[in-house]
């Protein structure tokens, strides 16, 4: 009986994978190649010791990197000094990378690296939307303006090794904001996404170092002339950026040959719309979902969360339409939000999200769902307090319907209990997401029993603070939102945003 569950499970899983290689490139990888941290802290230290003892690359994209995060500089300051033959590129996003400008800023705290190294081993990029520019880049404010479009990958390469999270590289994300960390032992997928990472470096500005009050320089370098800047020319850029970066998402990019043996298989899934005019991202959940609808996978058990509630009207529908024999949505609560006591506009966001929150249970109800789709909120103390967490982890789980032979089993904790798959990466699952960010995420489909057991037991600590949501609770009058959030967000919405 032991060797029939793993062969049906990966029936099941070909129902999904089967298409999923038609889609996206496919590594495939052994259980123990994969090792999920829990914490913050772990995330920090294990970050802090792959790059101690990098021998040959680093490679960092991320949304930013804080401008107060000395302890990490000195950290890849002290490894390229170890190690002349390593090299280091960071990719960022250039309207969060110098907003602070000409405050201390991502930028200032990066430049004086290649001051010391040389642009030959550190390089330092920045991507700009091409969707933000003119009279519009002029009159939205700084705060608010990454509503328009964002680098919003998160990968941290070293060697050949590569960790895939929804984390920035600040502060709060290595102390007291949740999120999902994946480390992943294989020098083919670090070296895959090496090659995203480098192609949309080549499309961002150069940061150098500056002798100027905010300590850097940002110019339009990229390594092919032809390609024009997203600020001087939007539509060319686009048509420049596709030729560049679209054959690095076919499945022709999967390592040749396959081997058939291992139990595990890893989809690289990206949302580079403001690039491209198709990504793999969407196409890739929308088959995942579609599957989940019919036989055998359904009714199946899910699990998805998203710290920002802001999901695609298509992606409910689809998420909604499985009818699944238990679902749960996590999300998190006002006050572990991070932007929980903004000032401003981004002060508003909590209660848009509370908003949605409450559209989305109505609609749940109305599809005849509340039965078995739960919502969930995280909150582990107040942000605006001592010792208060946020939460910032995004993905999905899902566990596919029990075989016959399943009922059978005698064990405490059966192996049909746990997830076969899961999606994990940079994506919110927002319109942002779809059609103005750059998103890199992973699905993991797996019929090994070790690793479903501790996808199982992600989805269980994730879930440690999370306690059960009803309409009721949005009819509380601290959980009212107010005409001017929903203006606020119907304003951003005509002025071509998205939160």
């Amino acid at each position: 009986m032991a060797a029939s569950t793993p062969q049906s499970q990966a029936s099941m899983l070909a129902t999904i994978t089967t298409d999923l290689d038609k889609i996206a490139p496919r590594f495939e990888v052994q259980p123990d190649q994969i090792e999920i941290l829990k914490t913050p802290a772990e995330f920090y230290e294990t970050h802090q010791t792959k790059i101690s003892k990098a021998q040959s690359r680093i490679y960092l994209s991320t949304l930013y990197i804080g401008k107060t995060e000395h302890d990490l500089i000195t950290t890849i300051q002290n490894s390229l000094r170890q190690n002349p033959n390593l090299t280091i590129s960071f990719l960022t996003d250039a309207l969060r990378g110098t907003r602070e400008t000409p405050s201390a800023s991502c930028a200032s705290l990066l430049a004086p690296l290649i001051t010391e190294f040389g642009s030959e081993r550190v390089q330092i990029r920045m991507f700009h939307t091409p969707n933000l520019t003119g009279l519009r880049k002029k009159v939205i404010p700084k705060r608010i303006n990454e509503g328009w479009g964002l680098q919003h990958m998160k990968l941290y390469g070293v060697d050949d090794e590569i960790i895939m999270s929804g984390a920035n590289l600040s502060s709060d994300y290595f102390t007291n904001r949740q999120d999902r960390y994946h480390l992943f032992r294989s020098k083919d997928l670090t070296d895959y996404f090496s090659k995203i990472h480098n192609g949309v470096c080549d499309l961002s500005y150069d940061i150098q170092p500056s002798d100027t009050e905010s300590g850097y320089s940002m110019t339009w370098a990229p390594s092919n002339t032809t390609i024009p800047s997203p600020l001087s020319s939007p539509s060319e850029f686009k048509k420049a950026a596709s030729k560049h970066l679209s054959h690095l998402l076919t499945p022709s990019n999967s390592p040749s040959p396959p081997t058939s043996s291992s139990t595990t298989t890893i989809y690289p899934v990206l949302s580079l719309v403001p690039l491209l005019t198709t990504s793999t991202e969407l196409p890739a959940l929308t088959h995942i979902l579609t599957s989940l609808s019919r036989a055998p996978l359904h009714p199946s058990t899910w699990t998805f969360t998203a710290g920002y509630f802001n999901m695609t009207p298509s992606f409910r529908r689809l998420l909604l339409s499985t009818r699944p024999a238990s679902g749960t949505v996590l999300t998190a609560h006002p006050h572990a939000n991070g932007f929980f006591g903004s000032k401003g506009v981004s002060g508003m966001l909590p209660d848009a999200y509370t908003h949605l929150a409450k559209m989305f249970l109505r609609k749940v109800r109305h599809e005849t769902l509340s039965e078995s789709i739960q919502l969930r909120e995280w909150k582990n103390g107040r942000v605006d307090e001592d010792r208060g967490w946020t939460y910032h982890a995004k993905g999905l789980w899902v566990t596919f319907p029990p075989l016959e032979s399943d009922s059978k089993s005698t064990t405490p904790d059966p192996p049909h209990q746990h997830p076969s798959l899961t999606v994990l990466g940079s994506s919110n699952y927002t319109k942002r997401s779809y059609s103005l960010d750059l998103e890199a995420n992973v699905v993991i489909a797996t019929s090994d029993p070790g690793l479903r057991r501790r996808l199982g037991e992600e989805v269980q600590w994730l879930g440690e603070y999370a306690k059960p949501v009803t309409e009721d609770e949005f009819e509380k009058p601290e959980r009212k939102v107010g005409v001017s959030v929903r203006l606020s967000m119907w304003i951003v919405r005509v002025l071509g945003g998205a939160l």
